[in-house]
């Protein structure tokens, strides 16, 4: 069965489900509502309904909504939803507190995330002392597996921004071998012993293509800084966690999702870790949405396991491939038009690297093109602003006469050249953005690209301006994962500094809100049963300690759920996470 058909038949479904929930809700209707499982009333609910679609938007603000099993029954005043509650109808008064569609982190790796939960995390170190204190009690508290990992950790915001080198960690670590992620993931720093077991040293190997191992100019040893494709010499010789470690790990990160108000992610995963998601859903234990865009570069040697995959419905759903053009702004490896005004002086790479994917051209217009052909959508990672150009102009070959949307995605979207921002919604490509990048990046974009060159940068507001399809994710564990915080960012322009910068390029409350709520949905294929609070769509939905449309904006980042109700269950509630 192909995927369209599989969607179509989702499609189809859901039609019928939501006729009949519609024909129930009316109680001088032919049928008798069914009691709800669940109510809420005395609330402030933001349906988070697109304007455009004409006649769905309720006239007035919602009071109450009733859900029966996974999905909502009614939604309107309590009058509204008086016919379907029951004796055994559990009711939950907001006290007038605001209701939100259960949010959506567009861009994420789950399992990642849970991983980095119980890893070093180097994030909020503020020098290099803190980091090396923080470091050694890592190697005696966090050491899995023989190895240590984590890291997310970034100079930008120290009083000397020296790059670390494995001089730092060889005498706290000692032959535990040591692998730490800069904050984007697109560079690492090893210690002595893991350049050691990867044969890393003054003599070799090469450069991986994509990749660097930097080393000191003059002796030509290795500082312990790998970028890109070269951390995975090292990687290679990590043991994988097993199944149930990894299974552990996403059930860990779903229950933290959920306390921040997440019910679906769109995650960018690893293919080992599908038996573990598999896992998870098989035993019921699923708290978040997860639609899949699967991490390979074989992309058209795969469009027959994607067909086949056993979907869990709408909880768990492989739709489509992520892909990598170049690197990242803080590590120099996004792939730019004009060199880094700030490279170093020899930098082998002063306009940054595309991937080895990204660099056969052919292949990858190829493989682009296939997936179009089969309906399946892809997820790219591009930053710098000339890989976005190069990914733009793939899609449009491939997409030419197409008759419907595949949904195509740039993830970042992050450096854009302004002739190209029209460019998202005339060819129809989704951009995927994380707006707390542009609150990091902040501290050194104008370092790396000079003033100049930022016009199309974090272009939230330009690209919804030109009808351009936006979408919030986080890109967790590269930072926080809380949406709030993410929307604050992009209302706000505040940097996590405390500077304002760029602030004509943000959107307002509801356009953000909706970047983490609508059209995410859309851009996964499911806005007819997720993203908006609406009878006979799923009853994913969060009640919130503030009101965005209320609350001071620069106080948007302080907001809390106090109760996440995932498919019409009770996932999380202030104080305590809890399932019913």
């Amino acid at each position: 069965m192909t995927l369209k058909q599989l969607i179509l038949i989702g499609l189809l479904t859901t039609l019928i489900t939501s006729s009949k929930m519609a024909k129930s809700q009316h109680p001088d209707g032919d049928a008798k509502p069914q009691s709800a499982n669940l109510a809420i009333t005395n609330a402030r609910i933001w349906t988070g309904v697109p304007t455009s679609k004409a006649g769905q938007k309720p006239a007035t603000q919602p009071s109450a909504i009733a859900i029966r099993e996974s999905r909502i029954v009614a939604i309107g005043d309590e009058a509204t939803i008086r016919p379907f509650l029951g004796s055994d109808t559990t009711i939950i008064d907001a006290k007038g507190k605001r209701v939100v569609p259960g949010l959506v982190d567009s861009h994420a790796h789950v399992a990642s995330g849970g991983f980095q939960l119980q890893r070093l995390s180097l994030r909020d170190v503020k020098s290099k002392e803190a980091f090396i204190k923080a470091v050694a009690e890592g190697v005696q508290n966090k050491v899995q597996r023989g190895w240590l990992e984590g890291g997310r950790w970034s100079v930008e915001s120290w009083t000397s921004q020296e790059s670390p080198t494995r001089y730092w960690l060889d005498p706290i670590s000692g032959n535990t071998p040591v692998l730490l992620s800069r904050m984007d993931g697109h560079q690492a720093l090893a210690n002595t012993a893991a350049l050691k077991i990867a044969g890393i040293n003054a003599t070799g190997p090469a450069d991986p293509v994509g990749g660097e191992i930097v080393r000191d100019p003059k002796t030509g040893e290795p500082t312990g800084i790998l970028k890109e494709a070269a951390m995975n010499l090292v990687r290679a010789h990590i043991p994988e966690p097993d199944q149930a470690t990894t299974r552990h790990a996403i059930l860990l990160a779903m229950k933290h999702l959920n306390s921040l108000g997440i019910t679906s992610v769109h995650d960018m995963s690893n293919p080992d870790h599908l038996p573990a998601y598999a896992d998870v859903y098989d035993s019921e234990l699923g708290t978040v949405r997860i639609t899949t865009y699967l991490q390979t570069d074989k992309w058209h040697t795969r469009l027959h396991d994607i067909s086949n995959f056993k979907n869990h419905a709408d909880a768990f759903r492989w739709i489509g491939f992520k892909g990598y053009m170049d690197g990242s702004l803080g590590s120099r490896t996004a792939f730019m038009q004009k060199a880094y005004t700030d490279a170093p002086k020899g930098a082998l790479h002063p306009h940054g690297q595309l991937t080895a994917f990204a660099q056969s051209r052919e292949e990858f217009q190829m493989q682009i093109s296939a997936c179009e052909k089969a309906g399946v959508s892809v997820a790219v990672h591009a930053i710098g602003d000339e890989a976005n150009h190069l990914l733009l102009n793939a899609y449009e070959s491939a997409t030419a006469g197409r008759k419907e949307n595949t949904r195509h995605r740039v993830e970042h979207a992050q450096h854009l050249l302004p002739s190209d921002i029209q460019r998202f919604a005339k060819i129809g490509v989704v951009a995927s953005m994380q707006p707390l990048h542009k609150a990091d990046d902040a501290r050194y974009a104008e370092q790396r690209l000079g003033k100049n060159r930022l016009h199309g940068s974090y272009a939230y507001r330009q690209l919804v301006d030109a009808g351009a399809i936006v979408i919030f994710g986080s890109d967790w564990p590269v930072v926080s994962a809380n949406p709030f915080q993410g929307i604050a960012a992009a209302v706000n322009a505040k940097t996590v500094d405390g500077k304002t910068w760029l602030p004509a390029h943000s959107l307002t409350v509801e356009e953000a809100l909706r970047a983490y709520t609508y059209w995410p949905a859309w851009a996964a294929h499911q806005e007819d049963r997720l993203g908006s609070l609406e009878v006979g769509k799923y009853a994913d939905l969060v009640m919130l300690s503030e009101d965005p449309f209320a609350i001071a904006k620069d106080r948007l980042g302080e907001i809390k759920p106090e109760l996440t109700i995932f498919s019409g269950h009770v996932v999380y509630k202030e104080g305590g996470s809890k399932r019913k």
